[in-house]
């Protein structure tokens, strides 16, 4: 009768032991999903700032880019509109002196 209750004692420890050891696995199984699901969540965040910086950036040089395509056209039709009166000028000043030249 020793015997089997110390046998019954040893398969109830046993037993005891290996569920605890399953909610130990279970539990650690758990914290591995969690730790898991955390970082792959910060992942997609950084992701998401990262996507959002360069469409800003990107923004941000088209923008720059529109203003010096801008500038550069008002700059080249100023250049135009200044040769033109100085043609012009230089025009009149020849016909005044082809003028001047014919009343000597």
């Amino acid at each position: 009768m020793r015997k089997s209750l110390l046998a019954a004692i040893a398969v109830l420890s046993v037993t005891g032991l290996s569920a605890c050891s399953q909610k130990t696995e279970d539990h650690l199984e758990n914290t591995g999903s969690s730790i898991g699901n955390d970082l792959s969540t910060a992942a997609d965040r950084a992701g998401d700032k990262i996507d959002n910086g360069l469409d800003r950036a990107g923004a941000a040089i088209d923008n720059g880019a529109e203003k010096v395509d801008s500038a550069t056209d008002r700059a080249a039709a100023d250049a135009k509109r200044e040769a033109n009166e100085a043609r012009q000028d230089v025009g009149a000043s020849l016909e005044k002196a082809g003028s001047d030249l014919r009343n000597e």
